[in-house]
């Protein structure tokens, strides 16, 4: 019987999402408030995704993603927060809470997806479809990770949770992946 559990690992790990997938547009997430969020909606548009947290030093971000949200959304970027609970539980527990937070002490009004995993055995598939991407920055250490996806679903690079959202080289990638103005 011991073989047969890695056959049915390899069986398991071809036929799961990820594996499947060709680009970030093959997933998708259920919004903040409940409604079907699928990334194809963004197809032609370039993606700032970053797993978030209420309660973590790096909560501040939460302003410059804002802020590049603004300066960058009519250019055809979208920022996706991902709230999650995965690093030093810095989240709140309900999907209302997180939107209230976010509305009251942020401003935020670019998409957010309902709480997820973005690592281990139970991570969202598009983070695991993204390890498979990259070969730096493939995984999320941190809150405030972030992975800018091209307009044609490609994930270009990854960006550490201490590298702000305004910071040269992410505007610099995202100048890269968007039309001129």
């Amino acid at each position: 019987m011991p073989r047969i559990a890695p056959l049915f690992v390899v069986l398991l790990l071809l036929v799961s999402p990820a594996a499947q997938a060709e680009s970030a547009h093959d997933f998708a997430f259920q919004s903040i408030e409940g409604d079907p969020l699928p990334l194809s909606d963004f197809a032609g548009k370039a993606v700032l995704l970053v797993n978030t947290a209420s309660f973590c030093g790096f909560t501040p971000q939460y302003e410059q993603l804002q802020a590049v949200w603004e300066d960058y959304r009519a250019r055809g970027l979208v920022v996706l927060g991902v709230p999650s609970d995965d690093f030093g539980g810095q989240e709140y527990g309900d999907n209302a809470e997180i939107k209230e937070f976010c509305d009251v002490n942020f401003g935020i009004d670019f998409p957010m997806t309902e709480k997820q995993d973005v690592k281990g055995p139970g991570a969202h598939p598009l983070y695991t479809w993204i390890s498979g991407q990259l070969e730096r920055n493939a995984e999320p250490r941190w809150n405030f990770h972030k992975f800018l996806i091209a307009p044609d679903g490609r994930v270009v690079e990854g960006f550490s949770t201490t590298t702000r959202p305004d910071a040269a080289p992410v505007i610099a990638a995202i100048e890269a992946v968007l039309p001129a103005d």
